[in-house]
């Protein structure tokens, strides 16, 4: 059972989760979740929204370039060290990570985007704006230690997706 919220009566549990992992579900033909650090809870055009930062390599960008759609999903308390393990470090191209992390996934009310039971603090959303970064106005420090050009990383720069808060609920 869904009980909706007010996405930013839980901002505390949203921006002190994050730090640790919260989830970003996407959904084409098949679900797929990956474990995010960054992404901010706000308003921008005064519309509520979330947004989240994925690197070019990523299988979530490909489906949220797509179907334009997402969750959040966050924990009430400490998250599943195994769940953000498999999450965090597996790709959805090569494995369904919903099985193997033993997610059980929740019905969405409007994106098409589940859930996840085992994290039950809820934002579904919709893409309004996405724009790349552009790494040469990104500060020195910052560049050298995310995306050093003598690593793998150079040119692994992330997007950033706005997105519209279209329905948040608790997971019952």
């Amino acid at each position: 059972m869904k009980q909706l919220i007010q996405p930013f009566d839980y901002a505390k549990e949203f921006s002190q989760t994050l730090g640790r992992g919260i989830l970003l579900n996407t959904q084409d033909e098949k679900f797929n979740s990956m474990v995010i650090g960054w992404g901010h809870l706000g308003i921008i055009w005064g519309i509520p929204t979330y947004t989240v930062y994925v690197r070019q390599s990523r299988y979530t960008k490909a489906l949220l370039d797509k179907t334009g759609a997402f969750t959040i999903s966050a924990p009430l308390g400490a998250p599943d060290r195994e769940i953000n393990r498999i999450l965090g470090t597996l790709s959805g191209r090569d494995v369904d990570k919903a099985a193997l992390a033993g997610l059980r996934l929740t019905e969405p009310v409007e994106n098409g985007v589940p859930g996840i039971a085992q994290y039950p603090l809820t934002l579904e959303c919709r893409v309004l704006y996405r724009q790349d970064q552009v790494l040469a106005q990104i500060p020195e420090a910052i560049r050298s230690r995310y995306y050093n050009p003598q690593g793998p990383d150079a040119e692994n720069f992330h997007t950033a997706y706005i997105g519209q808060i279209t329905t948040a609920y608790l997971e019952a």
